[in-house]
């Protein structure tokens, strides 16, 4: 019994650790560490790095990216180190589930983009890659930041199973499945037309 014990209370160790992790909330404290306020009373509400920027500080929205999605990766390392592959999809949705769902924040937390793609690339670096590539082509040609998430997003778990990642299929279609939820109002406003895109950059911006 207590070989089996000691492997189930490691596990679930670190599901909380990569919880209480994933659950800290960068962009509002990124945002009120360079004196922006809280990034929830601006914009769209969201603790997220596309929400920070709408601050107008450039450097504070890339910080929030790096952190949130560091966070995801750091749970998925450490896991892996400690437990092995299984522990580290755990610890995936451990941190994920922690940034959608923050136990600091009320459980009302963000959207998960940049989460999602730090435990990707943690899981599986060449799928993450092709993902964040769909990304930045998804945005260069739409300069919608929501859709481009969705669409690369989407495509993720197909990379998985093409690439041949198929151990982390499971975890990445719960994941995908949570992000399109959480962007629900995204996607009634892209269908209506009214989603905002991105201002591109040019001489009188």
């Amino acid at each position: 019994m207590p070989e089996l014990l000691s492997p189930l209370w490691l596990l679930g160790l670190i599901g909380l650790a990569s919880y209480v992790l994933g659950s800290v909330p960068f962009g509002l404290v990124v945002a009120r560490a360079m004196g922006l306020g809280d990034v929830r009373q601006i914009g769209s509400g969201n603790i997220g790095a596309t929400n920070v920027m709408r601050t107008g500080n450039k450097l504070a929205g890339a910080l929030t990216l790096l952190l949130d999605g560091g966070k995801g990766a750091v749970a998925v390392l450490i896991a892996r180190v400690l437990a092995g592959e299984d522990a580290a999809q755990a610890a995936a949705l451990a941190a994920f589930l922690g940034h959608l769902f923050p136990v600091f924040l009320g459980f009302r937390g963000g959207k998960g983009v940049a989460t999602y793609l730090g435990v990707l690339l943690a899981l599986a670096w060449p799928v993450g890659l092709a993902t964040c590539a769909t990304w930045l082509v998804a945005f260069k040609l739409g300069r919608y930041s929501s859709l481009s998430a969705l669409i690369a997003i989407g495509l993720s778990p197909i990379y998985a199973g093409v690439i041949g990642y198929l151990p982390v299929l499971a975890v990445l279609l719960v994941m995908a499945v949570l992000v399109f939820i959480r962007h629900k109002d995204n996607i009634r406003r892209l269908i209506a037309g009214t989603e905002p895109r991105s201002a591109r950059k040019g001489p009188k911006q």
